[in-house]
């Protein structure tokens, strides 16, 4: 499907929608082809530009450059956009560096040329200033708001998966898109209001021209899908993963080795494709995790676990939910939840993921620290959080000898860590999986105390992330591990938000359980008179000592945050997970009390995702 037509080319590059193929072809004729690879530069710093590129295929960094040679800033060009417009205009020497990242096609135009067909024709030029526009908006919007992919491929490992990208496609026109589907399929059932064609005719795949004219006939048509079976020749997966914005490869437990070679080789071609790759994992509901796959984990940037059987007992929708997390990638959002420390209190966050579910808010990537790495790994690894209330109160209610000595909270806590009880506690529910094969990724915060810097695990056994981050210090020793010197993650970084954003994430949503503290500590309040004041035991101390530094840690990796999420828990004691049901619920209450403003933010993001009646959906909620 690589064509070196520039008529073709032009009218695959929004700035001709709405022109003729007469003014097309003329334009067309004025442009230079490039063909570039990874690494080649396009423009200098500080040298003038007299150029406008036209990106068709493939991408492109900008990176503008100060004085001394650092770069300031980096942005990203995909197909469908443009570089040097404004640049150009000035006649001035720019301080942008221009370089192709992957295998590109673009159409190159003199800037006085682009100039000339904008005063002559009224709708190239409308059309080049909402190209350019939407590049300043994207700028401003720190590009939270992503441009839709004009051209999407699946590959089909097996017959298994097809059924996923048909889902998918009406799924893209519910939402107002109006996708047209190349595929290799003669038996395909047609979707209601979705254009097809098939590229095999009599077991033999018919000419690229044939495919250009067919494109060429649905101008408004977007995005192009290409649906099609993995194992096609090397060449043509090649040249279809080249021209795509995104790729997904469709797995399934029993063929994914296969995968791994194909993509391995395609990958060979051009390292800077595994950008845009995204394995897609069809998983059985009795199978909770993906398997173990690291010879997958080189090769693609994302993976999502989805399955259409419903959940097992105990366990949440999100397997079934993974389904949306693909849509939200089609649409370029990406919803991340940051789960802040502070013990008992954390408990909380089950009724807020609880509540976000139920209300139809899915979340692409958490990451958590202590308490919320606790609950978040649960809640990532399938378990229900209504399950997961009940098994933590099971498990970490104090035995009658505990509840029965003054402070028998803190000491059933120091016995747990002391004796080593949260590694079996843990296990029972995550056995032997890895974050990774988790069906929503996921991150913990530790810190070692030899370097003195936070640790991000998004990678590696589940339950070890876990103890590393609710690793309180004195409560327990470090553990030690891979040269490091592990601790609670909450004395640098308690709201990982940070974390988040740094990962892509265009909405980043945290919840507090440390917020507000309770003016009081050992029975004492600001008031108290100093004759009448009561010492604190050692182990309180240590653990109001954990609380104050979690209040005022919260501002740290909280501040890239779009929402916060404050439930109000601070009567609680932290050792109190006996009480996990009600701090649940004040979680959920939270969440849907903020549910109006949340659905406001993420309709700006995408209106057409979020455009539900945010005060309808807190009802249907309460009703639940």
């Amino acid at each position: 499907m690589v064509t070196d037509d520039k008529f073709l080319l032009l009218k695959l590059h929004p700035c001709s929608e709405g022109l003729c193929d007469e003014i097309v072809r003329e334009i067309s004729n004025r442009c230079d082809l490039l063909r570039c690879e990874s690494g080649e530069v396009l423009h200098k710093a500080n040298d003038p530009i007299a150029f406008v590129y036209l990106v068709v295929y493939g991408r492109i960094k900008l990176s503008i450059i100060d004085i001394q040679g650092n770069v300031l800033l980096d942005r990203y060009q995909i197909a469908g956009t443009q570089i040097g417009a404004l640049a150009a205009a000035s006649g001035e020497p720019t301080p942008m560096r221009v370089e192709v990242v992957e295998s590109s096609t673009l159409l190159r135009l003199n800037y006085q040329i682009v100039f000339e067909l904008t005063k002559q024709y009224d709708i190239f030029r409308q059309n080049m200033s909402r190209i350019i526009a939407e590049a300043i908006n994207s700028t401003l919007m720190g590009e939270r708001r992503k441009k839709l992919p004009r051209l999407i491929s699946f590959f089909h490992q097996s017959s298994a998966t097809r059924e996923l990208s048909r889902r998918l496609v009406s799924r893209l026109h519910e939402l107002g898109q109006n996708p047209f589907v190349i595929h290799d399929q003669p038996d395909w059932a047609p979707i209601d209001g979705v254009a097809h064609y098939c590229v095999l005719r009599e077991g033999h795949f018919v000419s690229d021209a044939e495919i250009r004219h067919e494109i060429d006939k649905m101008p408004d048509r977007k995005p192009i899908v290409l649906d099609l079976d993995a194992v096609t020749e090397i060449n043509r997966s090649s040249d279809v993963a080249e021209i795509s914005e995104k790729v997904f490869w469709c797995v399934t437990p029993d063929n994914w080795r296969k995968a791994a070679a194909q993509l391995a080789e395609i990958e060979r071609r051009s390292p800077a494709w595994r950008d845009k790759i995204n394995m897609v994992w069809l998983l059985p509901g009795s199978m909770p995790w993906a398997p173990p796959a690291p010879e997958l984990k080189s090769l693609a940037t994302r993976d999502f676990k989805v399955s259409f059987d419903e959940p097992s007992e105990y366990q949440s929708r999100v397997m079934m939910n993974g389904f949306e997390r693909i849509v939200h990638e089609m649409r370029g959002v990406r919803i991340g939840l940051a789960l802040g420390g502070g013990a008992a209190r954390g408990m909380a966050h089950l009724g807020v993921l609880n509540a976000l579910e139920r209300s139809g808010i899915y979340v692409d990537m958490i990451a958590g620290t202590s308490a919320g790495a606790m609950t978040g790994i649960l809640y990532a690894s399938g378990m229900d959080p209504d399950h997961s209330v009940e098994c933590f109160m099971k498990d970490l209610t104090p035995s009658w000898f505990f509840r029965n000595i003054p402070k028998g909270g803190y000491w059933h806590l120091l016995y747990k860590y002391r004796r080593g009880l949260f590694d079996p506690m843990l296990r029972k529910y995550l056995k032997d999986s890895r974050l990774e094969q988790l069906p929503i990724p996921v991150h913990s915060i530790t810190v070692d105390l030899i370097s003195g810097q936070a640790i991000i695990r998004g990678e590696g056994d589940s339950v070890h992330s876990i103890l590393e981050s609710i690793n309180l210090p004195v409560l327990s020793i470090p553990i030690n591990r891979d040269g490091r010197a592990l601790v609670d993650g909450g004395i640098i970084n308690n709201v990982p938000a940070n974390v988040l954003a740094s990962k892509g994430c265009n909405v980043v949503i945290a919840v507090s359980v440390t917020a507000k503290i309770k003016q009081e500590f050992a029975s004492n309040g600001p008031n108290t008179e100093t004759s009448k004041m009561k010492s604190a035991s050692m182990l309180e101390t240590i653990m109001r000592t954990y609380i104050v530094q979690n209040v005022n840690m919260n501002s740290v990796g909280v501040q890239p945050a779009d929402f916060v999420i404050q439930p109000d828990v601070r009567n609680f004691e932290i050792t109190e997970f006996s009480r996990a049901k009600e701090m649940s619920s004040i979680g959920a209450k939270a969440a849907l009390d903020a549910l109006p403003q949340l659905k406001q933010l993420l309709s700006r993001i995408d209106n057409q995702l979020f455009k539900g009646s945010a005060e309808e959906s807190k009802g249907n909620n309460h009703e639940r």
